[in-house]
């Protein structure tokens, strides 16, 4: 019980402190381990864990569309937004068909988001 609460500290903690861009990389990160959970879930037919990671997964999405600044980010900004509605789509539809196909093309999408976030 004290190793969980010592790493729950340190995640908290290393939220509070994090950059704007920081938190953004862990937004990515948290979405892509809900769906690597999902994934390895639906495999071994728990289907409870496989709706509770790809709902925290689609609570992430929308986390970060409500970052995007529609107003002043442009088109980067509207493009974000429709491939979060997408992603966010397609975990609704992994999620009623227990699709894995969709699963891992959603880690696809979020690794390369991930990986070019970084690059910035």
């Amino acid at each position: 019980m004290y190793n969980k609460q010592a790493k729950n500290i340190y995640q908290q903690n290393q939220i509070l402190t994090a950059s704007p861009k920081k938190l953004v990389t862990l937004l990515y990160e948290g979405s892509l381990k809900n769906l690597r959970i999902a994934e390895l879930s639906l495999e071994k037919g728990d289907y409870q864990k496989v709706n509770e990671s790809l709902i925290k997964h689609q609570d992430i999405l929308g986390e970060l569309q409500r970052t995007l600044n529609l107003e002043e980010g442009g088109e980067i900004a509207q493009d974000l937004d429709a491939l979060y509605s997408f992603l966010t789509n397609e975990a609704l539809q992994a999620n009623v068909q227990k699709d894995v196909t969709k699963i891992k093309n959603s880690q696809k999408l979020i690794e390369e988001l991930r990986d070019t976030w970084n690059q910035i």
